[in-house]
């Protein structure tokens, strides 16, 4: 979690990793602190180095005398990585050339031609363009190959997500000459100036029957809160009379993106949540009371992978009794980091307090020496946590009480006031083995593909999930495909996952023609933690 509210505190961040980071510095700058000779001097001297000057004496005796060549800065952030995750599973280097990967997403926006690509049998495809892109203001369009750019071939060679990126992405202002293949005639050119893109963290935002607004939020972006707010802004204007907010699988991002959402949901004065650390003194957070949701009745759904600032918001609306926690126990991430960049571009995400929800809680779950902290979620799994709710192991020593009273649990993730099992006939093997061998999904590009012009006469995705049906021949044409990717039939296994395989497939076919909030509302159609929780709000249940 990034913590931007507090960088004004960089200098007391950055004073713990002084040592740590002294060892790169000074090794690039060919500091000999007490090392040995480079002839005939011990291995090591006794003069009771720190740890930071035994790091760097160890250093310079590989660089004079190891009987190979070594990549130094490889070996420095091996160093400072492992260091660093002997802390906590959280606090981790990112070295420059990754670091503009891992914000990109956070900051909201990248420099680039607008359109989102998938490669089909070794062929880019635009799935969509950007809304105000300058791919859509040329008149690209979905079903679109692109088969070059520039002078990079994009067809027919291996073509990656990177290799794709690499080429299509710029700086603002510049321009990309691509190659573009519609409805299989030739292919034609078209000069495309590159400019800044939105990544939205706002998947799907729609009306569902009877008043009911879904809003499906990927991640806690910079942009996020202005997307919030104008999403539920269109969203009152259709008619909005309750609010479903999914966070399920939603693994977080930047605190200050999560009190902002808060802010919109909680009445003036509930707390939303407290930070606290060894060198982070207590700073409490709370809702100003100029929200535009405060009265509207709310659930939030969460699920295993929904962690971080996700919990922020499920605690805070849980312990203020101010919505519905539907769905299954939440991830288990209640560490704030903060973000030091260092001066060669990389940078150290290091954990400087905890998160408390207003209660108390602090939802994160044990790590440490014994505990695979990395297979917890797949201990869930075999213990039974996902399908039933007497295996979950609540700490009743670790008791805490909502505005109104009611007992909830710190330990360890977000407990949801209601409870629902996953699907059993989503975890047969078959099932994911159409998934991970891109079968499914190239089989939904396809039929999309070929019935591109009769799909979209549908008009909308909300008729679309109403009116189309995926038949068994389908099924049976899709496990046909799979077998050819090297997936075995399992008749069986194809019967019992049938309804389950046959809404993802024809999820899959609206994305293709909508996009993703064509995907979102057709798998609506067959979501138990959504419907149970719409019927919650219609009942009028006591926690929302």
């Amino acid at each position: 979690m990034n913590g931007t509210n507090t960088s004004k505190r960089t200098l007391a961040v950055a004073y713990p990793l002084i040592l740590g980071v002294a060892v790169s510095v000074g090794y690039l700058m060919g500091t000999n602190l007490g090392g040995p000779a480079a002839t005939g001097s011990p291995i090591f001297e006794l003069r009771r180095p720190t740890p930071g000057t035994k790091l760097q004496q160890v250093l310079d005796l590989i660089d004079r005398q190891y009987v190979d060549t070594v990549r130094e800065g490889q070996l420095v952030d091996a160093v400072l990585q492992d260091m660093l995750q002997q802390l906590d599973p959280h606090s981790y280097y990112i070295s420059a050339k990754d670091l503009r990967a891992a914000e990109e997403p956070l900051e909201g926006s990248f420099t680039g031609i607008g359109v989102e690509f998938s490669i089909q049998r070794d062929t880019i495809v635009v799935v969509a363009t950007i809304e105000g892109g300058p791919s859509e203001a040329l008149g690209i369009r979905a079903g679109d190959r692109l088969v070059s750019a520039d002078s990079v071939q994009l067809a027919g060679v291996g073509a990656t997500n990177q290799m794709v990126m690499t080429a299509l992405r710029g700086p603002s202002g510049t321009k990309v000459n691509v190659g573009v293949v519609r409805n299989g005639s030739e292919p034609f050119k078209v000069s495309i100036t590159r400019s800044p893109i939105p990544i939205n963290s706002i998947a799907a935002a729609f009306m569902d029957t009877g008043g009911t607004a879904y809003v499906k939020l990927s991640r806690f972006a910079r942009t996020t809160p202005e997307e919030f707010l104008k999403a539920v802004q269109d969203l009152k204007e259709q008619g909005m009379k309750r609010l479903v907010l999914d966070l399920r699988g939603n693994g977080g991002g930047y605190l200050n993106a999560a009190i902002s959402l808060c802010e919109e949901l909680l009445p003036q004065g509930s707390g939303i949540v407290y930070t606290e650390g060894r060198s982070s003194p207590r700073q409490d957070y709370k809702a100003d009371g100029r929200g535009s949701l405060t009265d509207m009745p709310l659930a939030v759904l969460i699920d295993e992978g929904s962690a971080s600032a996700s919990e922020i918001v499920a605690g805070a609306v849980q312990d203020n009794d101010r919505g519905l926690i539907a769905g299954r126990r939440s991830f288990g991430k209640g560490l704030v980091q903060e973000q030091v960049n260092l001066r060669d571009g990389s940078a150290v995400r290091l954990t400087t307090a905890r998160y408390y929800t207003p209660s108390g809680r602090c939802i994160q779950r044990p790590y440490g020496e014994g505990i695979k902290y990395d297979e917890d979620l797949e201990t869930r799994y075999l213990h039974g946590e996902l399908v039933n709710k007497d295996s979950i192991h609540l700490d009743s020593s670790d008791t805490y009480f909502t505005k109104g009273g009611r007992k909830v649990f710190g330990g360890g993730g977000i407990m949801p006031d209601v409870f629902v099992a996953a699907d059993t006939a989503e975890r047969s093997m078959y099932l994911g083995e159409l998934f991970f061998s891109g079968a499914l999904n190239q089989y939904a590009f396809d039929l999309a593909d070929r019935h591109r012009a009769r799909l979209a006469r549908y008009g909308d995705a909300a008729r679309f999930q109403a009116e189309y049906e995926v038949t068994s021949g389908m099924l049976q044409e899709l496990a046909a495909e799979a077998r050819k990717l090297g997936v075995a039939e399992d008749p069986k296994a194809l019967e019992r996952s049938a309804p389950v395989i046959a809404l993802r497939l024809k999820a899959g076919i609206a994305r293709n023609i909508w996009g993703d909030g064509g995907y979102y509302r057709v798998l609506l159609g067959n979501d138990r933690i959504y419907h149970q929780a719409v019927r919650s709000l219609r009942k009028g249940s006591p926690a929302a």
